[in-house]
């Protein structure tokens, strides 16, 4: 990660100073392009090299998801369609970017091509729709093997996802907002994040159990200071209503709006953060998903008598 990243920064700075020292942008402007193309060799690439491992396994999960009935859901499969889910702003911007390059406008700087293209708009609904859609199949298959009915109940979780997001795409995309429009818009997000906030808090988190002895939370828990636990609650509440901005618009001004909705994206990153942990610590203390074969985590050592 920190080499990844230092190839962003160094690209940015590289960029800066060219520019600085008198290039035109047509000549510069190619740059983030390039890096993206020798992180996606370097992703496929062949060789071991750079954790090959490590790349063709997250390769492998990824084709796991793409094709999501047709394989048994593991732990890790699931884990990461969920962080899909909170990446569709990062799978927005790689279509821009794509079409930026591909049409060209990396030379002309007319940023609008893209969006005006009927192709682009479409694929805007693929992309949205996509990674709920890998979850909700995932959720299927996982009641088809288990004959789990609350399966069933997460992949209506998903499906109200994807229709909100439709909504809100269409709204986003329209000129002029009637109110029927408006209306059904935060009716369909008010029913998802209502949907989302149950399943985290009570299914994926396992809080708000009436008999435990920590109030709102479970009886088991890792963290020693359960202040984090309460905070953590307020800061999923807070952030899965960011939706409201898209309402609301707080400011017209475009390079305003683009900061807010990168702003969103990365708070978005935070929040599934938050919820790694608490969903991977209800794994590991309850068995929720029935990911273990015991109760009891076996220790990775035999225990020997002292006097043997």
């Amino acid at each position: 990660c920190t080499s990844l990243m230092t190839s962003v920064v160094g690209a940015l700075v590289i960029h800066l100073i060219l520019r600085a020292s008198g290039f035109a942008a047509q000549q510069v402007d190619a740059i983030p392009g390039i890096l993206l193309l020798i992180f996606l060799a370097l992703l496929i690439c062949p060789f071991n090299i750079f954790y090959r491992p490590t790349r063709f396994c997250f390769l492998k999960v990824m084709r796991n998801i793409a094709f999501s009935p047709f394989y048994k859901v593991l732990m890790v499969d699931f884990f990461m369609a969920d962080q899909l889910t909170s990446q569709i702003p990062l799978l927005r911007y790689m279509e821009t970017t794509a079409c930026y390059f591909l049409v060209g406008s990396f030379k002309t700087h007319h940023y609008d091509v893209c969006e005006k293209g009927k192709l682009y708009r479409e694929l805007a609904y693929v992309i949205s729709f996509a990674p709920y859609y890998w979850r909700a199949m995932q959720c299927a298959r996982r009641w088809f093997d288990e004959s789990d009915a609350k399966q069933l109940a997460n992949l209506g979780k998903y499906v109200s996802a994807m229709v909100a997001a439709g909504v809100r795409l269409t709204y986003a995309q329209q000129q002029e907002r009637t109110l029927l429009c408006t209306v059904l818009m935060v009716v369909t997000s008010v029913v998802a994040t209502m949907y989302q906030l149950y399943w985290d808090f009570v299914e994926d988190w396992g809080f708000f159990k009436p008999s435990s002895r920590n109030p709102w939370l479970r009886d088991d828990l890792i963290l020693k200071n359960k202040c984090m636990y309460y905070v953590s609650i307020v800061i999923n509440l807070v952030l899965r209503v960011a939706w409201v901005e898209s309402v609301l618009r707080f400011t017209k001004v475009d390079n305003v709006k683009k900061f807010l909705d990168f702003l969103l994206a990365s708070l978005e990153v935070i929040r599934r953060g938050h919820w790694n942990f608490y969903r991977v610590e209800n794994e590991h203390v309850n068995n929720v998903g029935k990911f273990r074969a015991v109760k009891t985590v076996p220790l990775p050592f035999q225990e020997a008598d002292s006097d043997g």
